[in-house]
C-alpha cells in the first residue's frame, strides 16, 4: 500500500479530476486545498519525507499551527493531478507559528505549492474561525459564466447574489448568506488574500472579478457542489439575458425567496432582499 492507496488521497485526485472535467481549470488555472484531519496526516505520515525548508507566507493564521495541508502545485495542471500526482500536488505541515510552510510529501521536482497558497490559507482561518473548525476544502476554479458576469453586472455582492439566487430555485438553500465579490486584483499575493478572507468571514463563496470563483467548505462534495451550484445560475442568467436581448420578463420574486428559505429552514440574508 502506498499513500495514493489512502482514501482522502483518492478523493483530492477525484476532486482535481472532476473540475479538469467541467472545463474550469485551463492550463495550470485554478487550485485546491484541503486541511486534513488528524487521522488523516496519520495515515500518511509513514510516506513523507525529510521535510524541506520553512518558507514564510507573508500571511498568519495562528489557528492553523501545526496543520497539514495537500495542496496542488504552482503551475501545474490540474489535468495531471491522477496522471501524475508526485509532481501535481504535494502535502504541506504549517508551523507552530502559523507562518510558514514545508513540503512533506509530493511535489517531486522542485516544485512549490500553488502560487495562491497565500489566500488559501488565510481564507482557511477565517472559515475554521467561522465555522468552528467545520471547514476544510478552500477551492479556487475559472468557470466560464461567471467570469463572465464580472463585465456586465455590478460588482456588488448585493448584485451578484440577487442575480445568482433568482437564476435557480435551489440558490438561496446551497449559498443563504449570498456571495462576496472581489475587485480586480493581482492574483498570488497578500492583498487579495486579506481582501477575499475578509469576506469569507460572511460568505461560504466569493467571486474575483475577470478571474474565477473562490469557494469554502466542510468536504469535497459540499465545496465541489456550491462552485457547481453558482457557476450553473450563472449560466442560466448567461443565457436568459442573452435569449431576451438584456432584458428578463419574468423572475422568482423577492417574496418567493422567502418562501424557499422557510421551507427549506435556511436564513437568507436580509440585505439582499427588497
Amino acid at each position: 500500500m502506498g499513500i495514493l492507496d489512502i482514501k482522502i488521497v483518492q478523493d483530492y485526485i477525484r476532486m482535481c479530476t472532476d473540475g479538469w472535467e467541467q472545463g474550469w481549470h485551463e492550463r495550470n488555472g485554478g487550485n485546491l486545498t484541503y486541511r486534513m484531519k488528524e487521522s488523516e496526516a496519520a495515515e500518511c505520515r509513514a510516506f513523507f519525507r525529510d521535510p524541506g525548508p520553512w518558507v514564510d507566507m507573508g500571511v498568519a493564521g495562528e489557528n492553523l499551527a501545526g496543520e497539514y495541508f495537500l495542496t496542488t502545485g504552482s503551475g501545474k495542471f490540474f489535468r495531471n493531478a491522477a496522471l501524475d500526482p508526485e509532481h501535481s500536488i504535494g502535502i504541506v505541515e504549517i508551523n507552530g507559528r502559523g507562518d510558514a510552510w514545508r513540503i512533506v510529501w509530493g511535489l517531486e521536482g522542485g516544485a512549490k505549492p500553488t502560487s495562491e497558497f497565500p489566500s488559501h490559507f488565510m481564507n482557511h482561518s477565517v472559515r475554521f474561525a467561522a465555522t468552528g473548525g467545520a471547514c476544510r476544502v478552500i477551492y479556487h476554479a475559472h468557470p466560464a459564466n461567471i467570469i463572465a458576469l464580472t463585465y456586465v453586472l455590478p460588482l456588488t455582492a448585493r448584485d451578484f447574489t440577487r442575480a445568482l439566487w433568482k437564476s435557480a430555485t435551489e440558490c438561496p438553500v446551497v449559498f443563504p448568506a449570498g456571495v462576496g465579490v472581489v475587485p480586480w486584483m493581482v492574483p498570488g499575493g497578500a492583498e487579495i488574500a486579506m481582501a477575499t478572507s475578509e469576506l469569507m468571514k460572511t460568505y461560504d463563496a466569493a467571486v474575483w472579478a475577470h478571474h474565477g470563483l473562490f469557494c469554502s467548505g466542510s468536504d469535497f462534495d459540499a465545496t465541489f457542489g456550491l462552485m457547481h451550484t453558482i457557476e450553473k445560475a450563472a449560466q442560466i442568467h448567461v443565457l436568459a439575458l442573452s435569449a431576451g436581448r438584456g432584458e428578463l420578463r419574468q423572475t422568482i420574486r423577492d417574496d418567493e425567496l422567502r418562501a424557499i428559505a422557510r421551507d427549506f429552514k435556511v436564513t437568507l440574508n436580509e440585505e439582499f432582499l427588497d
